[in-house]
């Protein structure tokens, strides 16, 4: 694994001023290759570049958050989504982590420290998907070759 801040990130949000204080408050953690799109469609159109992390904003259109997730993980379900919503109505954030969200983050004041402790957990998750492989991998290796 690279270092962790070379992830790929995209910010899926319609309101620019939200769009431009995430990447910037992402950029200040350390990561520099941030994609930012103003709907669902513009990011799906871009899957190719092969994000790590998406962060989707819920209340768009044509396509709202939980539609642009359903459709991202048809695409690739090993990215890690992360909604973000001024919705505080459960049902909504139930609904994003059963379509496979990796959280959901409600817009408040605490918005920007949550999104650095999301992407936290996911560079954890990461580094222990890693080790995990490199175990499996090694056991594999050296069971092949037991008498």
């Amino acid at each position: 694994m690279n270092n962790p801040t070379s992830s790929k990130i995209f910010i899926v949000d319609d309101d620019p001023f939200c769009q431009g204080i995430y990447a910037q408050w992402i950029n200040n953690l350390g990561y520099t290759d941030i994609h930012c799109y103003d709907s669902g469609q513009d990011c799906l159109n871009d899957l190719s570049k092969d994000p790590e992390i998406i962060f989707v904003d819920y209340n768009m259109q044509p396509l709202n958050g939980l539609e642009t997730l359903k459709k991202i993980k048809r695409v690739n379900p090993d990215i890690f989504l992360v909604l973000i919503s001024a919705q505080s109505e459960m049902q909504v954030a139930i609904n994003s982590l059963k379509y496979g969200a990796f959280d959901y983050i409600i817009k408040d004041q605490n918005e920007l420290e949550k999104i650095r402790q999301v992407i936290h957990k996911i560079q954890d998750v990461k580094q222990l998907l890693l080790k995990k492989q490199k175990s499996s991998w090694t056991s594999k290796f050296f069971s092949f070759f037991s008498f």
